[in-house]
């Protein structure tokens, strides 16, 4: 695979993304005009696709997340067309050079749908993918027909239960670990939460990712490995920084963060977050369209809990009857259950 882009990440496993399916999007207007962006494009058969299915990441991940759904949509006799992403700042895109949140990520996303004229989209958004998937194409909500969400919330997070203030572990949660981590040292904390989130022990927990801190400290991460992938884009500080912002935005995730960005200055998300829970329900749900919408959740996860599919529900109720929890995974769902997910996207496809 041709590197364009100037992503620490440099290289990539092979099935990174499909053959002959890499494209590049410069970013043309705000902070990160001129930037490269990194996506693949992919039709998975002949004819015209019946779908186009948008997968849109969070944090610290990238687009690589959803090989296994790719790979299983792949196998299906639908011809789809695929498009995945990786942000600024992550996987194959060009580095940050500020401090992203998700209303910055957002804005970059709706110039490729408008740059690629997207619509009738099957839209899958995981973590902070949520809010800016969600956030940015409610701005043309007529361009999504579908919606599928995993352990993602666009609204305020309840305070019952966990919380990114008391999990995984009371006195070291994950909202706290970016004062704590050396910027040096967070791509060790990607490799291993992104691929080994499963429900664990405090001992093990705390053993493991200062294993794989000292691992990626000591460049013995594989090359080829999907931790090498989450950890390798975040040897960059500024992709390291702007990682650890959206974390230390968790305590108020759903509620509007404001933060001062050396860069730019003074930021304020709440503008976005009251648009998008203003529109939702109002485009997506009974009110407006009411899309198809389904759900998987790992519920060792704040994300994941039963609050948080009460509020989904509420907005979006035909996700009530498509919505499926384990408990047995952690928040990246979508490295646990990629073909059950895909299998369920795929159901929907014919839908109205």
């Amino acid at each position: 695979m041709q590197i364009r882009s100037n992503s620490p990440l440099r290289n990539p496993p092979p099935d990174y993304c499909p053959a002959a399916a890499v494209r590049w999007f410069t970013v043309k207007n705000g902070y990160d005009k001129g930037k490269t962006l990194f996506y693949y494009d992919h039709v998975t058969g002949p004819g015209d696709p019946v779908e186009t299915v948008l997968l849109v990441h969070g944090n610290p991940e990238c687009s690589y997340t959803y090989r296994h759904i790719r790979d299983r949509l792949q196998s299906s006799d639908h011809t789809l067309r695929i498009i995945a992403l990786d942000h600024i700042g992550f996987g194959l895109s060009d580095q940050a050079d500020y401090e992203m949140v998700d209303m910055h990520h957002a804005a970059n996303l709706i110039q490729l749908v408008r740059h690629l004229d997207l619509t009738d989209l099957s839209l899958v958004v995981h973590d902070w993918g949520g809010p800016i998937g969600i956030g940015a194409l409610l701005e043309e909500h007529w361009r999504v027909a579908k919606l599928t969400i995993l352990n993602t919330t666009v609204f305020p997070m309840p305070a019952a239960g966990m919380t990114y203030s008391n999990y995984p572990v009371s006195w070291f949660p994950w909202a706290s670990t970016p004062k704590l981590i050396p910027d040096a040292l967070w791509g060790g904390v990607a490799a291993y939460v992104v691929s080994h989130a499963e429900p664990q022990s405090t001992p093990a927990f705390l053993a493991n990712t200062g294993r794989y801190l000292m691992k990626h400290a000591l460049h013995q991460i594989p090359p080829g490995t999907a931790e090498h992938v989450w950890s390798e884009p975040l040897r960059s500080r500024q992709n390291a920084k702007s990682s650890k912002r959206n974390v230390l935005q968790t305590p108020v995730w759903g509620h509007g963060y404001r933060y001062h960005d050396p860069r730019h200055g003074e930021q304020d998300n709440h503008d976005f977050y009251e648009s998008i829970q203003t529109n939702l329900s109002k485009h997506w749900g009974p009110a407006g369209r009411n899309i198809p919408v389904g759900g998987f959740f790992g519920q060792w996860d704040p994300c994941g809990k039963n609050e948080v599919i009460a509020q989904w529900h509420e907005a979006l109720p035909l996700m009530k009857s498509a919505t499926h929890v384990f408990p047995e995974c952690g928040h990246f769902i979508e490295e646990a259950k990629g073909p059950e997910i895909a299998d369920a996207i795929l159901r929907m496809v014919g839908d109205p």
